[in-house]
Order: structure tokens, then C-alpha cells, then sequence
């Protein structure tokens, strides 16, 4: 669905009005619902790769938050630690689809130079998923945010 699209013209008014009319608790649910579908007008299976992303990033804000209450004395190494593999796990999505063909060339030029090897290309072929680079960097912020308790328990309000 493209924004200049016929369909985009009755999904947004629609998306609004429903906003406005239900209760404010549920608003973030039906944006998250109204996200995916929007996203998966473009491709379905790349939103299997966002909802991937999306459950990594909330469960480790969960337990980031739940270690930051806790009494234990190792919390800010199991903060670090989960913190660490939720960013890693968002970087290695953006790595694969954005740079894995430029990494893998330059790797096989540097195989031919050093060892005389050329390493077989798995020819993914991948299509950029649209706008990973921006999600990223939002599961990035928001991982980071509630790592460093600039989120409150709920995970929706900011501390105070």
C-alpha cells in the first residue's frame, strides 16, 4: 500500500476515527495491529522479520526492567548482558539485509588476494525490508532508554 494509493485513502481515516473511539488503554494495541497490517500491504513475510524484532526488543525490555528492581548485586551485568544481545540480536537483522552482500564481496576479494580462494556466493538475493534501518534504530533507542530507567515499570510512561 503506497501512501498516494486508493487504499491508503480509506485506511487512514479509518485507522484514525477507530483510534478516537477506543479506550485509551488499548490504543497502542490497535497502532501496533494497524502497523503490521499497513507494513504487510507491502510484503508479508517481512513482518514475520519485524515481529521477530518487536518480541526481542519488548521480552528484553521486560526483563531489563524487571533486573532493574530487583535487589540482586549483579544487576547492572545481567542489565549489560541482556541489554548487549537485545541491540545485538537488532544489529544482526540490519547487518544481514543491508550489508551482507557487501561483506561477503569484500570478504571473497580478500580470500582471492591472501589465499587464491574464491568462496561461493549463496545468492540470497535479498530485498531491503523498507524502513529497517528506522526500526532499528528505534528497538536500539528503546532498548537503551529502558536500560538506562528513563522508562518506568510499565514500559509506557517515562520515569519520573
Amino acid at each position: 500500500m503506497l501512501f498516494n494509493s486508493l487504499q491508503f485513502l480509506i485506511f487512514f481515516p479509518i485507522v484514525v476515527c477507530v483510534y478516537f473511539l477506543i479506550p485509551d488503554r488499548i490504543k497502542y494495541l490497535w497502532l501496533l495491529a494497524a502497523s503490521y497490517y499497513f507494513y504487510m500491504c507491502w510484503n508479508a513475510r517481512y513482518a514475520l522479520l519485524l515481529l521477530f524484532s518487536t518480541a526481542v526488543t519488548w521480552c528484553g525490555g521486560l526483563l531489563l526492567d524487571s533486573i532493574s528492581q530487583s535487589g540482586d548485586r549483579e544487576r547492572r551485568r545481567k542489565e549489560q548482558a541482556v541489554a548487549g544481545i537485545v541491540c545485538a540480536a537488532n544489529l544482526a537483522i540490519l547487518f544481514f539485509f543491508k550489508y551482507f552482500d557487501y561483506a561477503f564481496a569484500n570478504l571473497n576479494r580478500i580470500s582471492e588476494q591472501l589465499f587464491h580462494i574464491t568462496l561461493n556466493n549463496p545468492g540470497l538475493d535479498l530485498i531491503l525490508p523498507v524502513g529497517i534501518s528506522f526500526y532499528t534504530v528505534q528497538a536500539l533507542g528503546y532498548t537503551i532508554d529502558v536500560y538506562r530507567g528513563r522508562l518506568s515499570e510499565n514500559l509506557s510512561q517515562p520515569a519520573h
